[in-house]
């Protein structure tokens, strides 16, 4: 069964990436583990949390690539030497990738009870107004030149 694409509307030009990253998102979201919060914390500030029981901190990595930030974790092997009677607690390898939007910062990460903390900062935009310079037409109807003089104020 073929998805329905989001953006196929006429008056949604150039829209075509954030479908992509609708898709990117939507696969990265099947796996459930680990468990994460997302908390607003303010207008400009994020904080992500991830359950990372059983992770040191050399066995978690945080990147940013390609405007997603990935999380892996992989513990260290210490099957010789341990013998459990039950293992209950998952000791599996992970990656969890989130997608940021343009301009998002990931400003610290810190592990601290079993939870890995990673704070983010989302600057407010400015609103942007441009001005499109409109010209006059030849004897044709066709336009004097094929320029256009647009000049941007900010508000």
């Amino acid at each position: 069964m073929s998805r329905m694409p989001v953006f196929n509307s006429p008056l949604l030009l150039g829209f075509d990436h954030f479908e992509r990253v609708l898709d990117r998102v939507a696969k990265a979201s099947a796996d459930g583990y680990p468990p994460y919060n997302i908390e607003q914390l303010s207008d400009e500030r994020l904080r992500i949390t991830l359950a990372v029981a059983g992770f040191s901190m050399d066995d978690l990595d945080c990147n940013i690539e390609d405007n997603q930030l990935v999380i892996r974790g992989r513990q260290s092997a210490d099957e010789g030497t341990r013998v459990f009677l039950h293992r209950g607690i998952a000791a599996r390898q992970f990656q969890r990738s989130f997608v940021l939007a343009e301009g998002i910062e990931v400003t610290a990460a810190r592990l601290e009870d079993g939870l890995l903390h990673i704070e983010l900062y989302r600057p407010m935009p400015e609103p942007q107004v441009k001005s499109i310079k409109i010209q006059k037409g030849g004897a044709t109807g066709k336009p004097a030149s094929r320029t256009i003089d647009v000049e941007s104020e900010k508000k």
